[in-house]
C-alpha cells in the first residue's frame, strides 16, 4: 500500500453529546495518488468537513488512520502536528482568511516566518507564485485593495508557498462569481498537474467535479461511491 500520497483507512469519528454518540464518519477508506485532483461532495451533514478536518490534521479520527506520504498521523502530539501541517499541507478556504492589515506578499510570506528561511527567500518564494498566478502587479496591495478572485489567488499562492505534497481547498470558489471561480479552478487543476501536489476540494459546484480525477460521494457519515 505504499506510493499513495493519501491513505485513509478505515476511519471513523463519534463525538459525544452528554449520553449520546454522533456518527460523524463510519468506516471511511480511500487512496489518492500524487498529483491526483480530487473532490469530496455529499449533501450537508453528511460529513464533508469532518473528513476534511481528519485529511488536515486539525481533528483525529475515533477509529482508523490517515497516513500522509506513508506517515501516520493520528498518533503525533499537538507541537508534531503542528510542524507536519507546516511543511506538508496548504489550507485554501472560502472565506479567503486573509490578514487585511498585510500585503499580498506578506500574506503568501506567512507559513514560511515559522521556519529558519532568510528574509529576502521568503520574499523571493512568494513573489515568484504571485507572479505565477498573474499579481506580479498586486504584491504590495492589501486584501481590501484586490478583486474577490484575485484575494482567493493569493490564498492559494500561501497554501503553496511551503511546497506542499497536499493541499486542501474548503468550497475554493464558493465566494466567487462565475468568471472568477472559473480562473481559479483553472489555477488549481493547472498547478496540481505542474506541481505534482495532490488536491482535495469540498465541494457543491458540480462543475468542478467534471475536471476531477477522482470523486469521493459521501451521505450520512459513509462513502456512497467512488467515481474515479
Amino acid at each position: 500500500m505504499a506510493g499513495y500520497a493519501v491513505r485513509v483507512e478505515n476511519v471513523s469519528k463519534v463525538y459525544q453529546s452528554g449520553d449520546i454518540e454522533v456518527n460523524a464518519l463510519t468506516d471511511i477508506s480511500f487512496t489518492l495518488k500524487q498529483g491526483e485532483f480530487a473532490a469530496i461532495v455529499g449533501p450537508s451533514g453528511s460529513g464533508k468537513s469532518t473528513l476534511m478536518h481528519i485529511l488536515g490534521t486539525i481533528d483525529k479520527p475515533t477509529h482508523g488512520e490517515v497516513y500522509i506520504d506513508d506517515v501516520p498521523t493520528s498518533k503525533m502530539n499537538s507541537n508534531q502536528l503542528a510542524d507536519f501541517r507546516n511543511k506538508k499541507l496548504g489550507f485554501v478556504f472560502q472565506a479567503f482568511n486573509l490578514i487585511n492589515g498585510l500585503s499580498a506578499e506578506n500574506n503568501v510570506e506567512m507559513p514560511l516566518m515559522v521556519t529558519n528561511m532568510p528574509d529576502y527567500e521568503r520574499k523571493k518564494r512568494a513573489d515568484e507564485l504571485l507572479v505565477q498566478l498573474g499579481l506580479g502587479h498586486r504584491l504590495y496591495l492589501t486584501p481590501n485593495k484586490i478583486s474577490g478572485g484575485e484575494q482567493q489567488r493569493v490564498a492559494i499562492a500561501r497554501a503553496l508557498v511551503n511546497n506542499p505534497s497536499l493541499v486542501l481547498a474548503d468550497e475554493p470558489t464558493g465566494n466567487l462569481d462565475t468568471k472568477s471561480g472559473e480562473v481559479v479552478l483553472k489555477m488549481l487543476k493547472d498547478i496540481s498537474r505542474e506541481r505534482n501536489v495532490t488536491m482535495v476540494m469540498v465541494t457543491h459546484n458540480t462543475e468542478i467535479t467534471k475536471r476531477c480525477d477522482k470523486v469521493i460521494h459521501i451521505r450520512d457519515g459513509k462513502i456512497e461511491k467512488i467515481k474515479g
